[in-house]
């Protein structure tokens, strides 16, 4: 058995629920005991974790996280089960003066925690007593098995304890092992619960499965039957399941365009929309992804932008400065996400070293304005401004180097 963390984990295996619990389902298969595990436990988590000892209530990392520890990846996001009903958490919490942030989730079981300037996403294990497709009424249980049946897919069924204990009622850490993506129980019924896990389906199978087309064929019967099911699901939330399919595609994709750009922005971080525009031949398709999905305006605008550009701005060949078309363009756009576009355009062409010059560039002043024109004796509105793009012209060519006077003798030799 490999060893525990710290006393205050062997605390936690001394506690009567837990070894109850564990001679009663004795289904821990493994102990999980890694860097990315251990680097989780911040004065935040085992200062939660103690708190729950303390009343006896069960606490354990749940779903996605539980996955990504297994493949030996630290989670961005770790989420947390518990058998403490919401109302039990919030007078736990209040009685010891920790602060809760965004109820909103309190409905559906999850309370939202503070601590070491830290938050805690905890949920209060639940079963689905009744689900349309798109939206579930749940009933909270103290039955780890229950809440795992009601989880979409096996690798995301799992629980881990603080020790390192793994309980696993699916299979979930065989099919992770053997890279095989189920559903939890009959497919056909996961869906119909959520149309939106046939797109979750598919974006683990992508993240996970080695060889294309490895699919059981009574899933793939199940999503065919049931994928009209998916016209019921609101925009948004399909937006953000795409999205996260985008960011996970591996690069051999096989439509000629993405698959490039897959490869441009490997290792980039590109935001899923860089990914998504690869797909788009014109801005109209940009426009109608957005009738459909309710984009945010910043990623509509970061589609419309490298769909128009992606073939006309690009770096000077026959010049000492091939980022200055790039920097030509961000002067003359005025726009506060002008970089940042710019930046998701550079990716997407596979311009690295551009990309890390622009990330260094600072965006230089214009040192002229229109009181500084009146001052050599122009006064019509019209006229300044004619004279002022003249001189960010003269600017632009001296790559940003003129200075005011220098501009400013300009307009006199004219």
């Amino acid at each position: 058995m490999l060893r525990c963390l710290g006393p205050w984990h062997r605390q936690l295996l001394s506690c009567s629920w837990s070894r109850l619990f564990l001679l009663k389902h004795s289904l821990f298969t493994m102990k999980l005991q890694s860097p990315e595990f251990q680097s989780l436990f911040t004065e935040g988590l085992k200062s939660l974790t103690e708190l729950f000892v303390k009343e006896n209530h069960e606490l354990r990392i749940a779903g996605g996280a539980v996955r990504d520890l297994l493949s030996g990846v630290k989670p961005q996001d770790v989420d947390f089960a518990t058998t403490a009903t919401p109302a039990q958490m919030k007078e736990l919490f209040q009685s010891v003066g920790i602060r809760m942030i965004n109820n909103k989730g309190e409905k559906h079981g999850t309370i939202t925690a503070r601590l070491h300037e830290e938050n805690f996403e905890i949920t209060t294990l639940r079963i689905d007593v009744a689900t349309d497709g798109r939206h579930a009424e749940v009933e909270f249980t103290t039955d780890w098995q229950k809440d795992a049946e009601r989880r979409d897919l096996t690798i995301n069924s799992m629980f881990l304890g603080f020790d390192g204990t793994l309980f696993d009622y699916f299979n979930g850490y065989e099919d992770l092992k053997n890279k095989k993506v189920r559903f939890v129980g009959q497919a056909k019924q996961r869906i119909q619960e959520d149309y939106l896990r046939i797109l979750r389906y598919f974006r683990f199978y992508g993240k996970i499965v080695d060889t294309p087309g490895d699919h059981d064929p009574e899933t793939l019967e199940a999503i065919a039957e049931n994928a009209k099911g998916l016209a019921g699901i609101s925009g948004e939330r399909i937006w953000v399941e795409l999205k996260k399919i985008l960011t996970s595609l591996p690069a051999s994709a096989s439509l000629e365009e993405f698959n490039k750009v897959s490869k441009n922005v490997e290792g980039f971080s590109p935001k899923p929309m860089t990914l998504l525009t690869s797909l788009f031949k014109v801005q109209d398709d940009v426009t109608k992804l957005d009738l459909r999905l309710k984009i945010s305006k910043e990623e509509k605008n970061l589609g419309l932008f490298i769909v128009k550009n992606r073939k006309d701005l690009i770096k000077a060949t026959d010049s000492s400065e091939p980022l200055k078309p790039y920097q030509d363009f961000i002067i003359d756009s005025r726009d506060s996400d002008a970089t940042a576009r710019v930046c998701e355009l550079l990716k997407y062409q596979g311009e690295h070293g551009l990309l890390k010059e622009m990330q260094q560039w600072s965006i230089p002043p214009f040192p002229v304005s229109g009181h500084d024109i009146r001052k050599v004796g122009i006064s019509s509105g019209k006229e300044i401004g004619v004279l002022l793009q003249q001189l960010r012209e003269q600017w632009k060519k001296s790559g940003y180097q003129m200075e005011k006077d220098e501009l400013l003798s300009y307009i006199k030799k004219t």
